[in-house]
């Protein structure tokens, strides 16, 4: 595995630490997996890989189509964000 490859997979294992250690309510644990991050670019690669990974096994079990997952993805998110502000809020 050559340099760059090792460091993908360090920011996607760090990055799965992050959830796991919100998952079991380890906050401190989660802001230090956080910041050790070496640059925020790092940080940003780690979870988009890491995404692109897990919907990658949902859609191997599923079947479904990398559209329709994101699309689903994307009304659960809307969902979970409640209506837009009304205007003058």
């Amino acid at each position: 595995m050559d340099r760059a490859s090792t460091g993908q997979a360090e920011a996607v294992q760090r990055a799965a630490g992050v959830i796991g250690a919100r998952h079991r309510g380890d906050l401190a644990g989660a802001e230090s997996l956080l910041a050790a991050f070496p640059t925020d670019q790092a940080r940003t690669a780690g979870f988009y890989l890491l995404a692109e990974l897990a919907l990658g096994l949902v859609r191997a079990q599923t079947g479904q189509s990398m559209d329709d997952l994101v699309r689903e993805l994307s009304l659960h998110l809307a969902t979970a964000a409640g209506p837009p502000p009304s205007p003058g809020r």
